[in-house]
């Protein structure tokens, strides 16, 4: 019952309006989700993050988890759980994004036509950049204040 509600509780709401929705003035909208849902469509913290988030090359991927990760203790600071969030899912899509990349390098895992998976070609540069990114986003993930504040948020909006 509980494990129930508290699923719940996490769902993402891809039913609302997102583009009319300012999650900062009106933060007990926000549904978790799972993983890295919602972190194109959250506003305004889209659009403070995204311009942070590259993962080209190993530099690149530190200096953006670097400015990701102080935006992430920023959102803290000002107890913005739904900031810290964003942060933490723009994170995790670093080092998803330059993971898938690292196995494929064009970025595709299924053939387009088939549907099959296409085999591995694995890109050094890129699984260097998702392991910055991972150790970045565990380091975000286990945050003492996060894990305070993401457990608020459930109890509230429940």
């Amino acid at each position: 019952m509980v494990k129930a509600l508290i699923q719940k509780m996490q769902e993402f709401d891809y039913t609302l309006d997102y583009r009319s929705i300012d999650f900062r003035a009106e933060p007990e909208r926000y549904r978790i989700g799972k993983g890295e849902q919602g972190v194109l469509l959250v506003q305004p913290y889209k659009d403070e993050l995204l311009p942070l988030w590259r993962f080209k090359t190993p530099d690149i991927a530190e200096k953006s988890s670097k400015a990701l990760y102080k935006k992430f203790l920023a959102y803290l600071k000002e107890d913005d759980f739904v900031g810290a969030d964003m942060a933490r899912k723009f994170l995790q899509m670093g080092w998803t994004r330059a993971r898938r990349y690292a196995n494929h390098r064009g970025g595709r895992k299924y053939d387009p036509a088939s549907g099959k998976i296409l085999p591995r070609d694995i890109d050094p540069v890129k699984a260097a950049s998702a392991a910055i990114f991972f150790r970045v986003y565990v380091r975000a993930r286990n945050h003492a204040k996060y894990k305070r504040l993401r457990e608020k948020h459930l109890a509230e909006t429940g």
